[in-house]
C-alpha cells in the first residue's frame, strides 16, 4: 500500500520531511478493523510529532503518523461487534500507533463511529480529534451540566483553531453556556461569531476586553494555545470555584497555589489518554464520535472544514504542516485521497 512518512525529524521546508513509500498491507485481528482511508486531517498534534519524535537517529522504516480519517471498513478482527465490512467510519486514532497517512489503518473499533451520513468525506474528516478533544473538556473533565450550568461563561483560548471552533458549537448548543472566545483577526473574530460565540475578545489585551463585556470574570477557561503565557491570567480572570482546563501542556512548573483562595479546580485534557491506556471506558470514545455524528447530521453542529486539498501526496501534506505551522490557520485542513 501507498503510505507517506519520515525517517528523520526536519524542517518542513526540507526536501526528505516526508517521504512516499510502499508499506505492507495489515490485517486485523481482536478488536481491530482494517479501513481503506478515503481522507483525513492535520492537527497540531501532527507537525509537533514530526519536529520531536526522531531527532537523534534516522529510522530504517519511515514513521507514519497522521490522526484523523474518514474510510470505508476493509476487514475486521475477530473480536469485533461494532462494525462490518463496508460500513463508512470516522476516527481520530491512536498516538502509539500507525497513523492514518497511508492508504489502510488498523484501528480500534472501540474508538471508531459512524461516518456523519449527511457529510462529505472531506466535510467528516475535520472533525474527529478536535470534537473529542472539546467533548471530553467539556462534559468528562469539566463535567457540565446543561440545566445546572445554563448561562454560565466559559472562555476559549484560540476561538478560531480546529478545537476551538468545535468547541465553541458545544459549549453553546449542548452546554448552554455564554461563549466567550478569543481571535485578533477579522477573518477569525468572523468565524468565531458565525460559529456561535456570543462575544469575541483579542488576546493581546484580554483582561480589557473581559471588562467592556460585563465579564471581567468567567466560571470556565478552555486553554487551546499556549497554558504558560496565559497562566497568570487566567487564575486572575477565573471565578472562585471555577475551572481551568487545558489541551497544550507546560514546559515548566504551573503555580498551582494561584489557584487555592479561590478553590479553583485545574484539569488535563489529552484525546489519546483512552487509547493510550487501554482504560476501562475506552468505548466512550466511540459513544462520542457517534454523538458528535448525530449533532453533524441533525444540524445541531457543523462541520469546521475551511481548507480542503486534493490528493493523497507528499506536497499536500507538506502545505497542511506549513498552514498549522503558520499559527494563521482557521478551522481544519483536509487532504482528500
Amino acid at each position: 500500500m501507498k503510505a507517506i512518512g519520515f525517517k528523520k525529524s526536519l524542517p518542513i521546508s526540507d526536501k526528505d520531511s516526508f517521504i512516499e513509500f510502499t508499506a505492507e498491507k495489515p490485517s486485523p485481528k481482536g478488536f481491530d478493523i482494517l479501513v481503506k482511508v478515503q481522507a483525513n486531517s492535520v492537527n497540531p498534534v501532527d507537525y509537533k510529532i514530526r519536529q520531536n519524535a526522531v531527532k537523534d537517529e534516522v529510522l530504517e522504516t519511515p514513521k507514519i503518523i497522521g490522526w484523523d480519517a474518514v474510510g470505508v471498513v476493509e476487514a475486521v478482527g475477530e473480536n469485533t461487534n461494532k462494525f462490518k465490512v463496508g460500513d463508512a467510519v470516522f476516527y481520530a486514532g491512536d498516538i502509539n500507533r500507525s497513523g492514518s497517512n497511508a492508504e489502510f489503518q488498523l484501528i480500534d473499533e472501540r474508538i471508531v463511529g459512524k461516518k456523519p451520513k449527511n457529510l462529505s468525506i472531506a466535510e467528516a474528516a475535520a472533525m474527529p480529534l478536535t470534537s473529542l478533544t472539546a467533548y471530553e473538556a467539556l462534559f468528562d473533565r469539566i463535567r457540565i451540566d446543561p440545566e445546572k450550568d445554563k448561562g454560565k461563561s466559559v472562555l476559549i483560548l484560540a476561538g478560531a483553531g480546529g478545537v476551538g471552533s468545535i468547541a465553541i458549537q458545544l459549549a453553546k448548543k449542548l452546554g448552554n453556556l455564554t461563549v466567550i472566545a478569543t481571535a485578533s483577526r477579522e477573518d477569525s473574530v468572523e468565524w468565531c461569531k458565525d460559529l456561535g460565540a456570543d462575544f469575541v475578545v483579542n488576546h493581546y489585551h484580554l483582561k480589557a476586553d473581559l471588562e467592556k463585556i460585563g465579564h471581567s470574570q468567567v466560571n470556565y477557561i478552555l486553554d487551546f494555545v499556549d497554558l504558560e503565557m496565559y497562566w497568570e491570567a487566567a487564575t486572575e480572570i477565573i471565578k472562585p470555584q471555577g475551572h481551568i482546563l487545558s489541551i497544550t501542556g507546560s514546559s515548566k512548573p504551573l503555580n498551582l497555589d494561584l489557584l487555592k483562595n479561590k478553590s479553583v479546580t485545574f484539569s488535563w485534557e489529552l484525546m489519546y489518554t483512552r487509547s493510550m491506556f487501554t482504560t476501562e471506558d475506552i468505548e466512550r470514545q466511540h459513544e462520542i464520535l457517534n454523538h458528535i455524528a448525530d449533532l453533524l447530521d441533525n444540524g445541531t453542529i457543523r462541520s469546521t472544514l475551511n481548507t480542503t486539498l486534493n490528493g493523497f501526496t507528499v506536497e499536500n501534506l507538506k502545505e497542511a504542516h506549513r498552514l498549522q505551522e503558520s499559527g494563521k490557520s482557521i478551522g481544519k485542513t483536509v487532504i482528500l485521497f
